[in-house]
């Protein structure tokens, strides 16, 4: 299915898209309701971002060019040294852009 992307198809694209984020949202929302929340659930919910997250970047990693492992590597130690993960992310960003500028 093609759908034009000048008039009104870039608005549909969005309207759907958006429709499709509400409903899994919401449909998380309601299939938590049922489950009660013991530790095993939280351990699984927790480890669960993470694993989405490498899940994500793997493919960076491997593929990616040299900015994108350097700054894969740069937010992966500012984790581990601060904690946090806005100061990583805007490293991460940071190195990145260094990198590409240079090259």
């Amino acid at each position: 299915m093609m759908l034009d992307t000048a008039g009104n198809g870039t608005l549909i694209i969005i309207a759907v898209m958006a429709v499709v984020t509400l409903f899994t949202r919401l449909g998380g929302v309601l299939v938590m309701s049922f489950i009660p929340i013991n530790r095993r659930v939280q351990n699984f919910i927790s480890a669960m971002s993470g694993s989405v997250l490498i899940a994500i970047l793997t493919p960076q990693a491997v593929n990616g060019d040299g900015g994108a492992r350097a700054a894969l590597l740069a937010t992966g130690l500012v984790m581990l040294v601060l904690k946090k993960p806005l100061p990583a992310i805007a490293a991460g960003v940071l190195t990145a852009a260094l990198w590409r500028q240079m090259l």
